[in-house]
């Protein structure tokens, strides 16, 4: 029986202080009857004995039968932790963007690959930092017992659900952060003047001409009216008939905007006289009006895409 009593003390390390005697002397009556069982037969090996404990299972696994360990996260507030923390790291990366922005179009010597490195770095650690503070609170509060989503499990309506729609009509919160660091991006983008330095902004070689950067700072307000219509998905989470009609205005109004501006020639001028290298200024600007419309059919698919989508929602 030393097995057995070796057995049952693996157990009870395992197990909470004060439920050990209890639970040692639960397991060790259940093992006991087993081996009585066996015993009828013939007389017990240690063998035999060692099958028996091998068929219970690990010390750890039968301790966890007992007392199940308490989860980091309550199973009810899964889904809110997942929420949470796909909003804090949306939010957390548009702010990067704005911040390598910042950085990126400040600098005399920035670097496309040195805001993108400077972008993930930063975000790698406040995301880090974030997902910690997380799930440290939930952990305290699963701790103690409590849910958090157990009150708006309670009290909600079958009235209240939404109808039954396609996939599609989900909006992704992946593709609402995304977009709403584009837009900020866009908006330092053309003001730059407002917020960079005199210093910063004569140290620009190459810089919009002033057609293009009047033409964009006319489409401002689109932008904001963007930021808007992207705040408005995320309060929402659902495609609707008058959010699909708004999206599709906005990407219609970008689409148009971008051809206007690819032929309106030109768009780079040289700042402080011409700037020997590798490409000329006529060459840059023959790209970048190609470039803007390429980039053109993105939102000139997603306006059809758009209203394809809320004529199926309205023919219901």
């Amino acid at each position: 029986m030393e097995l057995v009593d070796r057995y049952i003390a693996a157990v009870q390390r395992e197990l909470p202080e004060d439920k050990r005697q209890e639970i040692g002397r639960e397991l060790k009556a259940n093992i006991c009857d087993q081996l009585d069982a066996l015993a009828e037969h013939a007389e017990l090996t240690e063998s035999q004995i060692a099958d028996v404990l091998q068929q219970m299972g690990h010390p750890a696994q039968v301790a966890q039968q007992f007392v199940p360990p308490t989860p980091i996260v309550a199973s009810e507030d899964i889904s809110l932790f997942k929420h949470t923390l796909v909003m804090v790291l949306g939010v957390l990366f548009v702010l990067q963007v704005v911040s390598g922005a910042t950085q990126w179009l400040g600098s005399t010597e920035g670097s496309l690959f040195g805001f993108i490195r400077h972008i993930a770095s930063g975000f790698i650690v406040d995301a880090c930092f974030a997902f910690t503070a997380i799930l440290l609170s939930f952990w305290s509060i699963s701790a103690q017992g409590k849910v958090m989503f157990g009150g708006r499990c309670q009290h909600w309506q079958p009235q209240n659900l939404p109808n039954v729609g396609p996939d599609w009509q989900h909006i992704s919160l992946s593709d609402v952060f995304s977009d709403l660091a584009t837009y900020l991006f866009l908006l330092l983008l053309i003001w730059n003047n407002l917020w960079m330095s005199a210093d910063q902004l004569a140290a620009r070689s190459v810089i919009f001409s002033a057609n293009a950067q009047q033409l964009l700072q006319w489409f401002s307000p689109v932008i904001l009216l963007s930021l808007l219509n992207t705040l408005w998905q995320l309060l929402r989470r659902l495609w609707t008939a008058p959010l699909l009609l708004a999206n599709a205005g906005v990407n219609l109004a970008y689409a148009l905007c971008l051809v206007f501006l690819a032929f309106s020639s030109p768009l780079l001028q040289y700042q402080g006289g011409e700037v020997e290298g590798i490409f000329t200024l006529q060459q840059l600007d023959t790209w970048l009006g190609h470039a803007l419309l390429v980039t053109a059919l993105f939102p000139g698919y997603e306006c059809i895409r758009d209203m394809l989508r809320w004529r199926k929602l309205t023919a219901h």
